[in-house]
This record gives structure tokens, C-alpha cells and sequence, in this order.
């Protein structure tokens, strides 16, 4: 393995120096491992394993030239970090291309990542939090022929785990930013930019079934189309976007012959002091895969971003939400303001007020005519109250309710003194968990967290968080506390406590110690991890419980 790879980044390399002797050459790459020996702990039910080690290890190198960019990934997962399907097995290098570059043309063979647009016909990333990776192998064509025009034509088939799905992905975009082309708008700071996208999935028909006898006439080919602008004028920016897609029956939809669209309008606008944010999106059946029978989070060609803030602090992440495909109204809308300096509220350092607010809630769905039909009918402003949930015998369980998700929340950062700084923040969330989860129904919860720091000196700094989570829904309530003492340059001990008084009364204890040098991270930590949902940008994977023994390492070069 490490001779095929030497050898392959050699050849990269030589048609680069035979153009320029003179060429300088660079290499860089990363080395990520994440490792638990687990323990079995039945109180938070963890789940039985024979493996005495788990562990996601990746190690990326790339070279690049003037001419001649390679790079390879070496991936090991043949014993993954639990939440992780068993396809998600495997080791060996997944990812390898070769990328030549001359003047105003870009060719890469082998795979890659690319994004149209806000991502809603194509988007192809990797995100190791969620063992995502939907990369596409093939070729990809970007062309730069006048300034302001860039081209991008591209063809391949995607990764699912440790295979290569057989349904071939290609499109081509176009993007103009016509400030290039006109002066004054330049010379003014107004940015223009309008662009257009197409994708085509090509999958050939398999056998499904609507009853003994009879089978679904399966498109073999599926359009999606992207148009958008983007203007930022100095302080004020607005983007819209629409896409749609053509007949595709999959899984998702329940094998139904309805189009797809989406449709964004995002406006911001910023000064000193001052931001303020608005966003609106209604997303229809717009689950676009390369495999249309998959289910779980593989297989996308396309990324319907969630309209929510992402929150990071322990509890207030408790309750995700993961954008649904069916379809949405989504909301956003966020105001932050700072304070001036030597005023009343501001006192001498000022302070920072951030005030967001989101809304997610179904579309409108009128009848449903079930496999091998058009399905629903919906009117584009219209909420709606979504899908009735049936058992077997047509009884109904629950109705899905108009609201997915909600989440308002006020955050103030305050400097009091030279060594001390102050984070409130208080949410009130709504949290439809039959939508998201499939089961529960409705949390709805207040929470609020505290987060102080405060430096003792140029080296050492303590922080300590205080949360608390207060619902009559779920489990209860939860208490979260953690405390942090950072030793520069090379170290950092922390301690947390993640409590459930609510229903269970169990303790999610933890405890780390990291080392930093130079480009080396290294932690050791032992603890327990309660089951959850683990999210990124709408996305989410489900995490059981786990407790052990962690071990982590990072290193870049």
C-alpha cells in the first residue's frame, strides 16, 4: 500500500517538473484518529461489542505544483466509534486524484468534492463527524476563459461507504459576477452575481413492486435545474435561489411521481455594531440521490441546509433538528447589536446582544395517492399539517403536527474586567420529536446556560459552563457543568457532568487531558456519552451510548 501510493504521487509529480525545473513543490496533509476501548456500562445501556478497540483513523497527503496537483486518503474503519453502520466497515484509500491546471483550465481526474450553488441539486462533502463522505469519482472540468465567468462541467459516481454506487452523476454550471464587466459598479463595492446549474442522475430501472403482479415504470433519467443571484452592496447582501427536479420515485417519497422544487431569499445587512440576518425557504420533495432505493444519510447528491442556528453548547444541541426532505417552511431571523463602550449597559469594555429566531413547520400536502402516482397536491404558501402516522391496521397513531421545530434564543457576552468575561444565553425550543426521531411527539423545553472565563495570566485560563434544561416532555429535566483550566502553550484539563434529574438520574461524567505541540494534538479522556442524535448543517446521525476509555489524536503538516 505505501509503495502504490509513493509511486502514484510520483507520477504526479514529474510531468510538474519536466514544465518548470524551477517549480517549487509543496506537501501537506493531516493525520485525524479518534479511539475508545469501551466499557460496558448497562445503566446507560451501551451496546455489546467483542472488540477490545474502536477506532476512525484518517491520514490525507497532498501535493501541489504549478502545473500538477496529486493527493491520497487513506482511511481505517474496520472497527468504527459506535453509531456507525456495519457498510461503514472497512480500510484501504478511497480517495485519489490527480488535478492538472494550466492557465485558465482546471481538469481533476479521480475523486472530488464540488458545490452548486446553496448545494440544493449538488453538493458533495465529507463531514467524519457523521462517517458522511458522498465524493464523486470520475472527472470534473472547470474553465475560467474571461474574467467574471467561471464553467464547471463534471461526471462521475458516488461513494456509498466502501462501494461505488452504479447511477452516474453529471452536470455543468455556470456562474457570472458581472462587477468584472462593469466598472462603476466595482469602483461603487456593488458585487452581482447570477448563476445557473444542471443536474442529470442517470440510474437504470429495477423491479419494484406496487403489488404481486405489477411494477413501477422507473425513470432512468432525472433533470435537476439551480438559477440564482447574490447581490452585496457595501453593508446589505440578498441571495434567492429556485430549483426543481424532474420525476424521481425513490424510497423517500414513497415511490411517487411528483416534481421536486426548492425555493430561498436570504437579506442580510451589517455596520459597525450592527448585523441583522432574514431567511425563508420552502423545500418540496426535494430528496435527490444517486441510489434510489437507500435510506439513512448516504447516497445525496444534493443539501437542503437547515434554516436553525447550530448551537454548541451541550444541552441547548440536545434536541437537533434535521432538515426533513419531504418538505418545509423554514424561517430564520437573527439581530445582533454591541453596545458602545463607557455607557450604562456597556461599561467600559461594551457588550454584545444576539437575539435569533427559527421556524420550521410542513408544508401543505392535499390527498395522497400512494405508489406509482403523483401523490399529494399543494398550494405554495400553505402550511400544512403533514402526514397522519397509521399502524398496520389504519388506526391512527399521531398526527404530525404543523411545527417541526422552533428555537428562539437571546445571547449577551459581557467583559467585565481585563481578566474576566461573562456568556448568558436563555432558549425556549419546540421540538417535534415523532418528525425528526419517528417517535415521542413534542419537547418543549427552556434552557439556560451560563459560561464564564477568566485569565489568571498570559498562560493559564479557567472556564467553567453551567447549563440547565427545564422540560415536562422526554426525560425531564438535565443539568450540564463543566470546568476548563488551560495551561499554554501545551496543555488543557477539563471535567464535565452531564445529569439527567429528571426521569433516569444518571450522570454523564467525563474527564480529558490535551497536549498541544506544535502541530500535535493529543487527548486522553475517560467517561460516559449518553445516546443522541449527532447533527451538522440539517444532517444527523444517531449515537448510542458508549462509555471507555478515548483517545485522540490530530496532526497536520
Amino acid at each position: 500500500m505505501k509503495i502504490w501510493l509513493t509511486a502514484l504521487l510520483a507520477l504526479a509529480l514529474i510531468p510538474a517538473k519536466a514544465q518548470d525545473k524551477d517549480n517549487k513543490v509543496t506537501v501537506s496533509g493531516s493525520v485525524m484518529s479518534d479511539i475508545l476501548i469501551p466499557q460496558s456500562d448497562k445503566r446507560i445501556g451501551t451496546e455489546d461489542t467483542d472488540d477490545w478497540a474502536e477506532t476512525n483513523t484518517y491520514a490525507d497527503v497532498s501535493i501541489m505544483s504549478k502545473y500538477v496537483d496529486a493527493g491520497a486518503r487513506f482511511e481505517f474503519t474496520q472497527y468504527p466509534l459506535p453509531g456507525f453502520e456495519d457498510k461503514f466497515k472497512g480500510w484501504g484509500v478511497p480517495n485519489v486524484y490527480v488535478k492538472g491546471k494550466y492557465k485558465w483550465a482546471e481538469l481533476t481526474l479521480g475523486t472530488y468534492y464540488e458545490q452548486f450553488g446553496s448545494g440544493f441539486i449538488l453538493r458533495t462533502y465529507e463531514e467524519r463527524s457523521l462517517g458522511l463522505d458522498n465524493s464523486l469519482l470520475g472527472a470534473r472540468l472547470v474553465l475560467k476563459p474571461y474574467k467574471g465567468i467561471t464553467i464547471k462541467a463534471l461526471s462521475g459516481k458516488q461513494r456509498r461507504y466502501w462501494a461505488i454506487n452504479h447511477g452516474l452523476v453529471s452536470g455543468a454550471d455556470v456562474e457570472f459576477n458581472l462587477e468584472e464587466w462593469i466598472k462603476p459598479m466595482l469602483d461603487k463595492g456593488i458585487f452581482l452575481t447570477v448563476g445557473g446549474s444542471w443536474v442529470n442522475k442517470y440510474e437504470a430501472s429495477e423491479d419494484i413492486m406496487t403489488d404481486a403482479t405489477h411494477k413501477l415504470n422507473l425513470p432512468e433519467y432525472v433533470n435537476a435545474f439551480d438559477f440564482r443571484v447574490n447581490l452585496q452592496a457595501k453593508g446589505f447582501g440578498i441571495l434567492g435561489e429556485y430549483a426543481w427536479k424532474t420525476e424521481d420515485p425513490s424510497f423517500d417519497n414513497g415511490y411517487i411521481y411528483r416534481k421536486g422544487n426548492v425555493a430561498m431569499l436570504s437579506a442580510s445587512y451589517s455596520k459597525r455594531g450592527l448585523s441583522v440576518l432574514l431567511q425563508a425557504k420552502r423545500s418540496d420533495n426535494m430528496s435527490f440521490r444517486s441510489r434510489r432505493s437507500t435510506i439513512g444519510i448516504s447516497s445525496y447528491i444534493n443539501h437542503l441546509p437547515a434554516f436553525t442556528m447550530e448551537h454548541t453548547y451541550t444541552l441547548a444541541a440536545l434536541y437537533p433538528y434535521a432538515t426533513n426532505p419531504d418538505g418545509e417552511w423554514a424561517y430564520q431571523a437573527e439581530a445582533g447589536y454591541k453596545i458602545k463602550r463607557h455607557t450604562f449597559l456597556g461599561g467600559k469594555y461594551g457588550m454584545d446582544i444576539k437575539v435569533n429566531f427559527s421556524h420550521v413547520s410542513a408544508i401543505q400536502q392535499r390527498g395522497d395517492g400512494g405508489m406509482g402516482t403523483d401523490g399529494y397536491a399543494s398550494s405554495f404558501w400553505k402550511w400544512g399539517y403533514g402526514t397522519v402516522l397509521k399502524d398496520d391496521e389504519g388506526n391512527i397513531i399521531a398526527k404530525r403536527d404543523k411545527t417541526y421545530y422552533q428555537d428562539l434564543n437571546v445571547q449577551i457576552e459581557k467583559k467585565f474586567t481585563k481578566s474576566f468575561k461573562l456568556n448568558l444565553m436563555y432558549m425556549n425550543q419546540l421540538y417535534n420529536k415523532t418528525i425528526v426521531e419517528g417517535h415521542g411527539g413534542f419537547v418543549h423545553s427552556d434552557i439556560f446556560i451560563g459560561e464564564g472565563k477568566y485569565q489568571f495570566n498570559k498562560k493559564f485560563t479557567l472556564r467553567g459552563e453551567f447549563q440547565y434544561l427545564t422540560t415536562k416532555d422526554d426525560q425531564g429535566d438535565w443539568l450540564f457543568a463543566l470546568l476548563e483550566l488551560s495551561m499554554l502553550p501545551n496543555w488543557m484539563f477539563t471535567v464535565s457532568d452531564e445529569y439527567n434529574c429528571g426521569e433516569t438520574n444518571i450522570h454523564y461524567y467525563q474527564g480529558y487531558v490535551t497536549f498541544n505541540y506544535g502541530a500535535h494534538r493529543l487527548q486522553l479522556g475517560y467517561g460516559r456519552t449518553r445516546a443522541g442524535y449527532n447533527c451538522s448543517g440539517g444532517v444527523c446521525r444517531f449515537v448510542p451510548a458508549s462509555k471507555g476509555v478515548t483517545l485522540s489524536y490530530n496532526y497536520n503538516f
